[in-house]
């Protein structure tokens, strides 16, 4: 596989949900924040309306006039159309069209996704609109070529990890700030060293980049700019796309300087966490991602935190699949079970909005005989060079 090929889209579930629903063609309709029309069409569109089509095993792309040439190049499909620019509704209009030149289409099915209006008009044409949202399985399974995306992604995203823990190891302390390069060192300048190595390897950030320092690690996504102070923990939760077009998430924490007992206490509690987390995904199999939340949420618990709703502790899930999206299905709020060819994260963390926060996560592949740990980068609270 060269660097930036992108897999064959998975129709496969289109064809069973149809012949499930008794249906005789798919329509899906959005723009290009639509992580799973992208999955089905390779095409990153404008933020305006667009339409996939697939009847009698045929797949089309309607794609907006100006983007013809874009669609052509990126879309594996049989063809493409063009569709009006200024007009929102040509999309499905355009998909109408399409479904007319076969004699045999009267049920067609639609995503959850679909906007009310195209959904409208497609009933407006004659079209018994039924709505599925089935056919998302198809991105839960990953095929070789798209794990190998994946294990391309997370080299990246390892080797911007890495740059932003080396970063850490050389600063040097000045009272309370961190100097780097003879400037303070703060989150927003580590954002950018670490966006930098993204945007070098072919990759893009697409806003993921989470650096977090002392209280601002308690802030889930943080994206401000921040001093980073020693002593503090520093929080790095990385999730890039790579140049196939699929996501990676890893996370790591780190304490320039001396480290205290609290973040050295909440660090061991996390870590216990993460490898019953892993453990129990690896010997256990076909268990739930539901199972192992409460497997991680016991260690956290036993160790004297919260977890759920609260205002210090864990609260948030600790799991999901990564993909075409960031976060995509299974989700490990859900209560069933994890199977071969899925790819998930496994994050613990602690958080004290008064003191920091301490996340640490792997991102693994579910096989028939355990699991395969995409990350590499070792654990430890002292940034290493």
């Amino acid at each position: 596989m060269s660097r930036g090929e992108q897999p064959t889209p998975n129709y496969q579930y289109i064809i069973s949900e149809l012949e499930k629903q008794n249906a005789d063609a798919y329509v899906h309709i959005g723009d290009k924040a639509d992580q799973m029309l992208w999955y089905f069409t390779r095409f990153y569109g404008p933020d305006r309306d667009y339409a996939f089509v697939y009847v009698d095993e045929r797949a089309t792309l309607c794609a907006p006039a100006l983007f013809y040439e874009q669609a052509k190049r990126e879309f594996p499909g049989a063809e493409v159309t063009k569709t009006q620019n200024s007009n929102r509704s040509s999309a499905a209009m355009r998909a109408v069209n399409v479904l007319r030149d076969s004699s045999s289409v009267s049920r067609i099915l639609v995503p959850a996704s679909i906007p009310h209006w195209a959904h409208f008009e497609l009933e407006q044409a004659d079209y018994e609109v039924v709505t599925t949202d089935s056919i998302r399985n198809a991105r839960v399974y990953k095929s070789t070529h798209e794990i190998e995306c994946i294990r391309e992604t997370m080299a990246i995203a390892q080797e911007a990890m890495r740059h932003a823990e080396s970063i850490l190891a050389a600063s040097t302390t000045a009272g309370n700030e961190l100097i780097w390069n003879s400037a303070p060192l703060t989150t927003e300048r580590l954002r950018r060293e670490i966006n930098a190595v993204f945007a070098k390897a072919g990759g893009n950030d697409f806003g993921n980049t989470v650096v977090g320092a002392g209280v601002s690690c308690a802030d889930l996504h943080f994206n401000g700019d921040d001093d980073i102070v020693p002593g503090e923990t520093v929080l790095i939760d990385l999730g890039p796309r790579g140049p196939s077009g699929y996501f990676g998430d890893i996370t790591r924490t780190f304490v320039p300087g001396k480290v205290h007992s609290w973040e050295q206490n909440v660090y061991e509690v996390v870590s216990e966490a993460l490898e019953a987390g892993l453990k129990q995904l690896n010997d256990v199999p076909g268990i739930s991602g539901g199972d192992v939340h409460e497997t991680i949420a016991s260690v956290i618990e036993a160790n004297g935190f919260e977890t759920g709703d609260v205002d210090v502790g864990l609260y948030h899930g600790t799991g999901h699949g990564v993909g075409t999206s960031l976060h995509e299905p299974p989700f490990f709020s859900e209560r069933t079970e994890l199977e071969s060819g899925q790819v998930i994260t496994v994050e613990p963390g602690i958080y004290d909005p008064y003191r920091g926060g301490v996340r640490l996560e792997d991102l693994v592949l579910i096989t028939d005989d355990g699991i395969e740990n995409f990350v590499t980068l070792p654990y430890s609270i002292e940034p290493q060079e």
